[in-house]
């Protein structure tokens, strides 16, 4: 299996397939694909599991509290596959080699080989970061994700601290805490609220850019409810 990136400020994935090889995207990924390429949609992990309401109860439980889809289109070669990331921003290959790896919900856009996708659960974290799971990927394989923004790969050697917002992925043995920004002055004023204190050595993607101020921005721009009765009274 090979595989590219295509485009600058909003890069697709072109991934070429060999006879018999597959690859697992989110739904509504595919852009283009030539060649004889098969196609087929599948409920998440029921592959894997054999059973059809575990399979699909996990799979409901990402799409409630992660946000992901429900299915997978898994693509079969030979042809070559254009996968086009729902966030607009950069793509990041992650190579997995018998680890774990924890990636914000969102992210996820495709992956290959002998990959089990999974919630991973935050505990009592996710309370202050605003959500309870991420999700796991373990096994061999690749696995590709994307963010709002471009994504910066981190070398954290000692210590780091990283908004929570910002995270992208990181290794499922990372070890890390949750810790207000700063003094209370700066936790109400600051703009970060809470952050990510990340103990090395290892490894963390993060994003450049994150969604929240993006919509405060266009919220400002948006007709208001009474705005919208004031105009239809006229």
């Amino acid at each position: 299996m090979r595989w590219s990136l295509e485009g600058e400020a909003y890069p697709v994935i072109r991934v070429e397939l060999e006879e018999g090889e597959k690859l697992y995207a989110e739904a509504g990924a595919m852009m283009m694909m030539k060649g004889d390429v098969k196609v087929d949609t599948v409920l998440i992990d029921l592959e894997e599991e054999g059973n059809v309401l575990r399979a699909l109860a996990e799979a409901l439980g990402r799409k409630l509290l992660a946000g992901e889809t429900v299915f997978h289109n898994v693509f079969e070669g030979p042809g070559v596959v254009w996968l086009s990331p729902s966030l607009p921003g950069g793509v990041e290959y992650i190579e997995v080699k018998g680890e774990c790896w924890t990636v914000q919900d969102y992210s996820y856009v495709a992956h290959f080989g002998d990959l089990k996708l999974d919630l991973a659960w935050k505990g009592p974290k996710g309370l202050f970061l605003g959500d309870l799971v991420w999700l796991r990927a373990c096994g061999e394989g690749g696995l590709w994700v994307s963010s709002y923004g471009d994504i910066m790969k981190v070398e954290v050697e000692d210590e780091m601290v990283i908004d929570n917002m910002h995270f992208v992925a990181l290794p499922d043995d990372a070890e890390w805490r949750v810790e207000k920004f700063g003094g209370l002055k700066s936790f109400i004023t600051g703009g970060e609220g809470y952050v990510i204190r990340v103990k090395g050595p290892t490894t963390v993607y993060v994003q450049t850019r994150i969604l929240p101020p993006l919509a405060a921005a266009i919220a400002r721009f948006m007709p208001s409810r009474w705005a919208e009765l004031f105009r239809a009274r006229l």
